[in-house]
């Protein structure tokens, strides 16, 4: 039976990335991408596969399950790689209502669609659930979050999604759907919305604005470059067992600062700025509430049992992802002014 896959949140950064992979890698399968084109959804992410025959892109939000029914019924949808949320802590600070409906509800409306689909054989179909690291809470100076780890979620984002995954994992306890979750670490890579660390400090550099740093700096993290990141997904969706749960993570842990640092150094290195000109544009500021001191993900998990493992190192990555950003002047410009929103008006508006 060929796949007919559908990919909620195909347009966002980490989507983007799985539905081309899975565009490009399997041409037998047909991939239906459900975006609600949100402020960080941009199909201008998807240029190079948007005419090919196994892809389909579908405006919706899984918010309204009259729209879920109808596309798993047009479309006869196989199997589900659930990847749209709202993902921007500070974001999730001032407004936590909005993580409540699209992570959580919006999370069990797929769910329950899928149950009634599928209810003639779940062995059939997968609903594969992408999650953070953020729900296991924050580490001291050593250990690593495993796929054991009792969840500790500090923020509204981490809480919304700590409660998803459990809706996952309890809609396989108790209908047999056949589920699997993963938990990553902070992605980085091409076509990240500028608001996250990495993309908003290359765009403030290019433009001398301050870089704000949080509190003292020295928060970790543990940092994923997000074509690994497709990667992963992909070996999980044909390799892992239903029920389990795998860890994603970069092997690569940084602080804040040093991380910021390495950026402007290379930035300088390849705008032709004076060495350490970057540097004089950070700005420490009043840290975040509930703030985590530090994520750390063990991946030996999916390394051991399904082959994976990062293919670059961070400031292999890092690098690459300059160079794209810096080649890509027109998509930040369209991105950091509102206009990709547009894209979607004249690309599709008459089909």
């Amino acid at each position: 039976m060929s796949k007919k896959i559908l990919i909620t949140g195909g347009a966002g950064f980490i989507g983007s990335h799985v539905v081309r992979l899975f565009v490009n890698q399997y041409p037998q399968y047909s991939i239906i991408n459900l975006d609600a084109l949100t402020y960080a959804g941009n199909l201008e992410n998807l240029k190079d596969v948007e005419a090919k025959p196994n892809y389909q892109f579908v405006k919706a939000d899984i918010l309204k399950t009259e729209d879920l029914e109808k596309i798993f019924v047009a479309y006869g949808i196989t199997d589900v790689i659930h990847l749209a949320a709202e993902s921007h802590v500070d974001r999730s600070i001032v407004s936590p209502l909005d993580f409540v409906y699209t992570n959580i509800i919006g999370t069990v409306n797929l769910l329950n669609t899928a149950k009634k689909y599928w209810a003639a054989d779940f062995s059939k179909h997968l609903f594969y659930h992408i999650s953070t690291d953020e729900v296991f809470g924050s580490l001291g100076e050593t250990g690593f979050f495993t796929e054991t780890t009792a969840y500790d979620p500090r923020s509204p984002y981490s809480a919304s999604k700590a409660s998803s995954d459990h809706f996952v994992r309890a809609y396989h306890e108790t209908y047999h759907i056949q589920t699997i979750v993963s938990n990553c670490s902070n992605n980085y890579g091409p076509n990240h919305f500028p608001e996250k660390l990495i993309p908003l400090f290359i765009h403030n550099i290019i433009e001398k604005k301050p870089l704000p740093v949080y509190g003292d700096g020295l928060y970790t993290r543990d940092w994923l470059y997000v074509k690994d990141h497709a990667r992963a997904i992909d070996q999980i969706f044909h390799k892992g067992k239903a029920g389990e749960t795998y860890n994603i993570g970069g092997f690569n842990e940084w602080k804040n600062i040093d991380l910021v640092k390495l950026l402007c150094k290379l930035m300088d290195e390849k705008i032709g700025r004076q060495p350490g000109e970057s540097e004089q544009l950070i700005t420490y500021v009043k840290d975040r509430p509930g703030h985590d001191r530090r994520y750390a993900i063990d991946a030996n998990k999916i390394k051991h049992e399904l082959g994976w493992e990062p293919s670059v190192t961070f400031e292999q990555g890092l690098s690459e992802t300059i160079d794209w950003y810096l080649a890509n002047k027109e998509w930040l410009q369209h991105v950091t002014s509102g206009a990709y929103q547009h894209y979607y008006e004249s690309m599709y508006s008459n089909r």
